[in-house]
């Protein structure tokens, strides 16, 4: 049965229709994310969400989504829990409530290892969907946690797709790390230049993704 929680439909076990995608939105507020740019993020991907695009797709194939935010060792948490889209009225609600939703941890270290094997955790709570994909967003490279490429093998041997979206400064640096240690071979990398071109990338790579574009 499906059940309302706040401004989500959370899905019962067993009761999916037809799930193509599972995504997992998993966002990085370490250190060095101040609160304009994570504001920046919220607005971003809740634009991203209300693209007509987007719905058509989100909508067409019952594609389940949730929102994670991450940091730190230890430092990951569900913002927004697993919510199927049946209708353009439920991704307004998702979108709302990502735009809305309180940063999670602050001043503290960025763990992508730890974000990446948390968030594989999360598919046992999913709906049962063909695809099963993370979205990993960040500005900076590990400086607490586990090592990321062996998180990257454990997701791609649970069957775990590992895209990426690097937000860069100057340069390709994060794009290039992304791009050898984040993502799985099936994966792909989308740059951002700057938390303000947050908005385009995001829409571009939810987009991608839900499309069932892979590589």
């Amino acid at each position: 049965m499906l059940r309302t929680i706040g401004l989500c439909w959370l899905f019962s076990a067993g009761q999916a229709l037809a799930c193509q995608t599972a995504l997992i939105l998993s966002m990085d507020v370490s250190n060095s994310v101040d609160a304009g740019e994570y504001r920046l993020q919220t607005e971003g991907l809740a634009a991203a969400l209300r693209d007509p695009a987007i719905v058509e797709i989100l909508v067409r194939d019952r594609v389940a989504l949730a929102v994670v935010q991450w940091s730190g060792q230890d430092m990951q948490a569900v913002t927004l829990p697993w919510t199927q889209m049946f209708g353009s009225a439920q991704v307004e609600a998702f979108a709302a409530a990502a735009q809305s939703m309180p940063r999670a941890f602050v001043l503290s270290d960025t763990a992508p290892a730890d974000a990446v094997d948390f968030a594989v955790a999360q598919f046992r709570d999913a709906p049962d969907c063909a695809r099963r994909i993370i979205d990993v967003s960040g500005d900076g490279t590990p400086n607490a946690g586990g090592e990321i490429g062996r998180a990257r093998n454990r997701a791609e041997r649970a069957g775990v797709t590992v895209n990426g979206l690097a937000i860069e400064g100057i340069g390709v640096a994060i794009t290039n790390f992304y791009q050898r240690n984040v993502i799985t071979r099936d994966g792909f990398v989308v740059t951002a230049r700057g938390h303000r071109d947050y908005a385009r990338a995001i829409r571009l790579k939810i987009l991608r993704e839900i499309s069932r574009v892979v590589g």
